[in-house]
């Protein structure tokens, strides 16, 4: 069979979940994409919102399952060969789609070929194949000790799942109660203190992100990232500068998001009165959502913009009305998120 070879690799990479304007969740979903010749797979493929089989959530048993099948120690999932790379990041069905590929070995080497799109129980590569991805030819050892590691104690899996977590510094009141409540939702672990800093180095090793209210002063903030500092977490820290949940769920979200810059599709984002500036990697969808504070200390919310960009900087104008006061922009795209503040301009 030809193809020609490709190195094969595993990475972080997070679905960041949301709150959207109608109350519903978006489920934050943190998993290991296949970095196929240094680029990750799911970026070659159309602009999905989907997640790998890997993902760090499963409890260990299905985790390995899917290892497993990877490895061609277990039976094709479907018909034809045919193994499931990417699915639905809600509830991982078939009938959402996905993105199935043929895998088999050849000789020493593992082959992935015929990419389609499925919903159904056969793939129709004429209607819904991926012309000009694959095939790609792995060499076995490389690919099975990518594999095998994810199955090691201590391993990309678990680092994985420590991310999953983020202590609120604060008081037990609406806001951070509120928060808590919006991140347990779309699956991320919240627990709310003010006593960080006496908590166990082994606690505050499982946290990926540490918010803090703003009631809480210096001194404490100090406290609590020595505290941090000193357990040897790699946890980020972030303020909670105004009282709109949604901002401070994709505040979070940013911060908790691990996929290295290279593998991501948003890249940049930057704000000023009527301006808004965004960097794609790939082309790819794109929502602006721009959440301000006015001068009643009431939230107004306001989408910019949604639609689809070609990979670049785009610099898009915008009703300088809608970023009066305190202002920031959120840009979504599948799978991940950035927040930025609207800086003011000289002269204004």
């Amino acid at each position: 069979m030809s193809a020609h070879h490709a190195t094969f690799g595993l990475a972080p990479a997070t679905r960041a979940g949301a709150v959207l304007s109608n109350g519903a969740y978006e489920v934050h979903r943190d998993f290991w994409d296949f970095i196929v010749d240094g680029r990750p797979l799911l970026l070659r493929l159309a602009d999905l919102d989907a997640v790998s089989p890997l993902a760090a959530d499963l409890g260990p048993s299905l985790f390995t399952a899917h290892v497993r099948r990877l490895l061609l120690e277990e039976d094709a999932p479907l018909t034809g060969g045919r193994y499931v790379l990417y699915g639905c990041p809600e509830c991982e069905g078939l009938e959402c789609g996905a993105v199935t590929a043929v895998i088999e070995r050849d000789g020493a080497d593992v082959v992935w070929r015929d990419f389609a799109w499925q919903t159904g129980e056969t793939a129709d590569l004429g209607r819904d194949g991926y012309p000009g991805v694959g095939p790609f030819r792995f060499d076995g050892a490389q690919y099975r000790a990518a594999l095998e590691h994810l199955l090691s104690d201590g391993g990309p899996a678990h680092g994985a799942a420590t991310a999953r977590r983020v202590l609120l510094v604060g008081q037990r009141v609406a806001l951070p109660a509120r928060l808590a409540a919006a991140l347990r939702g779309i699956g991320i672990g919240a627990e709310i203190t003010r006593d960080a800093a006496g908590a166990s180095p082994d606690e505050l090793r499982s946290y990926g992100a540490v918010a803090f209210g703003s009631a809480v002063d210096g001194a404490e903030r100090a406290a609590v990232r020595a505290a941090f500092a000193a357990a040897g977490s790699s946890a980020v820290f972030v303020d909670l500068p105004v009282p709109v949940v949604p901002l401070l769920v994709a505040r979070i979200e940013e911060a908790l998001d691990r996929c290295p810059q290279d593998q991501r599709r948003l890249l940049r984002l930057a704000a000023t009165r009527g301006e808004v500036t965004v960097e794609t990697a790939v082309p790819c969808g794109v929502i602006l959502t721009v959440y301000r504070v006015d001068r009643l200390s009431r939230t107004r919310t306001a989408e910019l913009f949604a639609g689809q960009v070609e990979a670049g900087t785009h610099r898009l104008t915008v009703d300088a009305r809608a970023t009066k006061g305190t202002a920031y922009v959120v840009a979504r795209t599948s799978g991940s998120v950035l927040v930025a503040e609207v800086a003011e301009v000289a002269g204004e």
